[in-house]
């Protein structure tokens, strides 16, 4: 019926859509390196034909003006050009953050024709965009390129490395689509879609009710199923574009390329926490409902005790066990059983570990990525979360509030 598989690259695989960065001195040169190490801190992504868009934005109340730009827009709105810079977050800023968008993109309209444009921010909390700097990188973006690595590297923020795939999907019919993303997230980072931005480029003939439908599940089943520290931050943007231009599309197909960009990049985001080693897979089993399984699962990937147990690799079982109990589900000690991968760390016959058994949890727990599994024993649902470990020093200090 269909093959998807990997492309190298990103954006310059999707048919129809341009981007780049440039960098306009809002972000500073690291220690010991050339200003030249800074692929940017204004990007773009362009379509040179329109595209329907579909979008996911955080659950904090105080969401940043660049939603509330967006959300002044009439519904199934069309656009061709997305802005994103870096280094600020156009948050907490009141009726005048949003001005401060119409006023950079009417001077846009002057460089180059936009519709509807839309206009994405990362950086600190409180302060109004600067739009002299902004609006002078309108004279070096070169607007016909289609650079995807740099436009990647200019989104990053506390990200490490970063973080960009694509995908080719081949019809039995012999049509052909493509599809294209990037990503920025290490800290702040909860269910909620905390501190992440994502752009996601597609070629596909989609319809507009199909990417809301799509977007909306691979969310719950990729960034929605993650957590670094807890935090949910003011400006989180997951954002689906289609300029339809392939004139291909196969529901399925599409659905699974999805599926695979968003949960890998999902990955990716946990690979990257701020202070992480680890990446661990929470499963709650036997829940009451899947309601109930879910609670449980998150309570695991959120709680802090938790990761900074996994920091430590201390394989005892009471952290664990505590926050299933504090999460408010049906519960019972007698029925709980725990594995860490295959090794049976708690049950109501085994509630200590001997010597052999710690001295196996203790190398699984050395693993970069492994699975905790509980089975609460009181039903048939379950629920899957992925969370990371997060040192001492990094909980106690993370009090700064940032994007």
């Amino acid at each position: 019926m269909f093959k998807v598989f990997p492309v190298k690259g990103g954006f310059e695989n999707v048919k129809g859509f341009f981007c780049g960065a440039t960098n306009v001195g809002m972000r500073t040169s690291p220690a010991n390196s050339d200003i030249s190490d800074i692929d940017g801190d204004v990007a773009f992504l362009r379509s040179q034909t329109t595209c329907d868009v579909s979008a996911i934005f955080t659950s904090n109340t105080f969401q940043a003006a660049p939603i509330k730009h967006f959300q002044k827009y009439p519904k199934d709105f069309q656009t061709n050009f997305v802005l994103i810079n870096a280094k600020n977050a156009n948050a907490m800023t009141g009726e005048k953050g949003v001005e401060d968008i119409d006023t950079i993109m009417s001077i846009l309209n002057t460089k180059i024709d936009v519709l509807n444009p839309i206009m994405s921010s990362t950086g600190v909390i409180g302060y109004r965009l600067p739009i002299d700097k902004i609006i002078s990188a309108f004279d070096t973006l070169r607007f016909n390129e289609c650079n995807s690595h740099k436009t990647a590297r200019a989104i990053m923020t506390t990200d490490s490395f970063k973080k960009e795939l694509a995908y080719k999907i081949e019809l039995d019919s012999g049509e052909s689509f493509n599809i294209a993303a990037i990503c920025k997230g290490a800290g702040m980072i909860n269910p909620a879609m905390a501190t992440m931005l994502c752009f996601i480029a597609t070629d596909a003939n989609i319809p507009k009710n199909d990417m809301d439908e799509l977007l909306k599940q691979s969310a719950e089943d990729s960034f929605n199923r993650i957590s670094v520290d807890g935090d949910t931050s003011t400006n989180d943007t997951v954002m689906l574009l289609s300029n339809k231009e392939s004139g291909a599309y196969h529901k399925e197909a599409f659905r699974e390329a999805l599926n695979k960009i968003m949960f890998e990049l999902a990955m990716m985001i946990l690979k990257d926490g701020e202070g992480a080693n680890k990446l661990v897979t929470f499963e709650v089993k036997g829940a009451k409902s899947k309601a109930e399984a879910k609670k449980a699962s998150m309570a695991l990937s959120n709680s802090l005790l938790v990761k900074t147990a996994l920091f430590g690799e201390d394989p005892n079982w009471g952290r664990i066990a505590s926050t299933i109990g504090a999460s408010g589900i049906n519960c019972d000690e007698h029925k709980l059983i725990i594995h860490y991968d295959d090794l049976l760390i708690y049950s109501n016959e085994f509630r200590e570990l001997d010597a052999k058994r710690e001295e196996m949890a203790y190398k699984i727990m050395k693993q970069d990525s492994f699975k905790i599994t509980c089975d609460i024993g009181v039903g048939t649902d379950s629920y899957i979360s992925y969370g990371c470990d997060l040192s001492y020093e990094y909980v106690k200090i993370n009090a700064e509030y940032r994007t």
